[in-house]
């Protein structure tokens, strides 16, 4: 994927001074060894100047993983560890922090062979919490090597989230649609982590695309597009405008990204935008997306956010979608009952009028925004990308800023289901465990917008540990409960 970052993880081993140093040197080898073993060995650094036991020694370990070019860190307590130097490496660290722990080996050397990692993660939580520092902890952050080394490739993904977002530019072009304040929130939570924001005018990305006619470039783009659709090329009276478009969004990142290295862009595409430019961006977007960069429809800022962070998470493609409408009963009974292990209220359909990659489509037509024509001419509403979802496993997902500046997500695992929806779109039958009560005590509830990001897969376990590491509060992360688990909201007596 483009426009997603390469994450570099430095394995820092710390050593309290009052124990043998080599448990520590001879852990992070076992470690290294371990991962290399079985990932890629270039996601990790082992650093060898030192195993830090002093604030001297912190600097010296921060200096070479800053030139070995490392933008992730993994504290790695070979032993108790300091529990100042350690966690001064995660304070002056540019880039987001893991804390680990050695198991002990084995019990014919429990003498001058312990660790006390065991204790010394305890201390490390403390005194990270006493100067206000995030750190990615795991669920069980004590483990042999082999267990360690699979805990820091759950790393992986998490830190590639954390250092995009601090080095991304979300840039929108004019306000939210009337009617559509929903997808409106405070950007206040944008700059509190890390996100830069450019705010255009609808006009200033109307001239900028004018300029581009007659574009060179143009006859290129449209052979790619046409490639892309092959026999769904259904509409290719609009491609050459297409193609200018997308030229358009292209320059303008490349003109506009500034300092920073990576980019999403929330768009504007309706009421005027069919009328003045004559088309819909729909394909266009889903084009841009399956690159790595996400673009959101109706000027949704978080929701580009959103499926920035499911990028990274996945390195994948995602997609954006309308949590839009209740699946008919007779598609149930027929496609769905029996068949698979879902009630009726944990399906639902996900759609967007043409925005989700060919890619992530079973098949895909180039067609007209049915919904838009139905009080616009056909020819100013072509240019959507229409296709039943691809079916498997997915994670629907969304961090969102309330009215108040409060961040909130949620996250819920479940799959598209092999079953045509019949109906038009980019488009899905969306089954997750216990929707209906997520439905209503979480998206509800919580005040969620219609607009929820999809990854392909399951990832919800990084998806939650990057929301928590962002400054997300636990209570304000949703996911589907378990029938035997209550919403806070829930009636009891119901």
């Amino acid at each position: 994927m483009q426009n997603i970052p390469k994450v570099k993880i430095g394995i820092v081993a710390v050593s309290r001074d009052c124990f043998p140093e080599s448990l520590s040197v001879n852990r992070r080898k076992a470690l290294v060894d371990a991962y290399k073993a079985k990932y890629d060995a270039s996601d990790i650094y082992e650093c060898p100047v030192c195993i830090v036991e002093s604030e001297i020694h912190m600097v010296q370990a921060l200096e070479d993983i800053k030139a070995a070019g490392c933008n992730a860190l993994v504290v790695y307590l070979g032993n108790f560890g300091p529990e100042i130097s350690e966690t001064l490496l995660a304070k002056h660290f540019d880039g987001p922090s893991m804390f680990v722990a050695a198991a002990e080996e084995s019990g014919d050397d429990l003498a001058d062979g312990r660790g006390d990692a065991y204790c010394g993660m305890l201390n490390a939580s403390y005194n990270l919490k006493l100067r206000n520092i995030r750190a990615y902890i795991p669920e069980y952050p004590v483990g042999t090597a082999e267990e360690c080394a699979d805990m820091i490739h759950d790393f992986v993904p998490i830190a590639r989230a954390v250092v995009g977002l601090q080095n991304l530019k979300i840039i929108s072009f004019g306000p939210r649609p009337l009617n559509f304040l929903a997808c409106n929130a405070p950007i206040k939570q944008l700059y509190n982590l890390g996100v830069e924001i450019e705010e255009n005018s609808e006009l200033d990305l109307f001239e900028a695309f004018n300029k581009h006619d007659g574009d060179a470039r143009i006859p290129d783009v449209v052979k790619d597009m046409e490639a892309e659709l092959g026999e769904g090329n259904k509409k290719p009276e609009v491609l050459a405008k297409l193609a200018q478009y997308e030229l358009t969004l292209l320059d303008w990142v490349e003109a506009h990204k500034g300092y920073r290295k990576y980019v999403a862009i929330a768009g504007k595409c309706w009421p005027a935008f069919q009328t003045q430019f004559g088309f819909v961006p729909c394909y266009v977007n889903s084009r841009l997306t399956g690159r790595g960069i996400p673009v959101s429809c109706e000027v949704d800022i978080y929701g580009t956010l959103s499926e920035f962070i499911g990028t990274c998470v996945s390195d994948d493609i995602v997609t954006l979608l309308d949590i839009n409408n209740s699946v008919p009963a007779d598609i149930y009974e027929e496609d769905i009952k029996g068949k698979f292990n879902y009630t009726h209220k944990d399906t639902f359909m996900g759609f967007h009028c043409g925005n989700t990659c060919s890619k992530k489509l079973t098949t895909s037509t180039m067609k007209y925004q049915k919904i838009m024509a139905r009080s616009l001419p056909v020819e100013v509403t072509n240019g959507t990308l229409e296709g039943d979802i691809v079916p498997g496993d997915i994670t629907f997902f969304r961090l969102q800023s309330t009215a108040d500046n409060i961040l909130r997500a949620y996250v819920a695992q479940g799959e598209v289901l092999p079953v045509a929806t019949r109906s038009f779109g980019g488009i899905g039958i969306f089954a997750i465990p216990e929707m209906g009560r997520f439905y209503r005590h979480v998206l509800i509830e919580g005040n969620f917008p219609h607009h929820g990001a999809v990854a392909f897969g399951h990832h919800g376990k990084a998806l939650y540990e990057v929301f928590k590491l962002i400054g997300v509060c636990p209570d304000e992360i949703g996911y589907n409960h378990p029938a035997s688990v209550p919403y806070r909201t829930e009636n009891p007596f119901a």
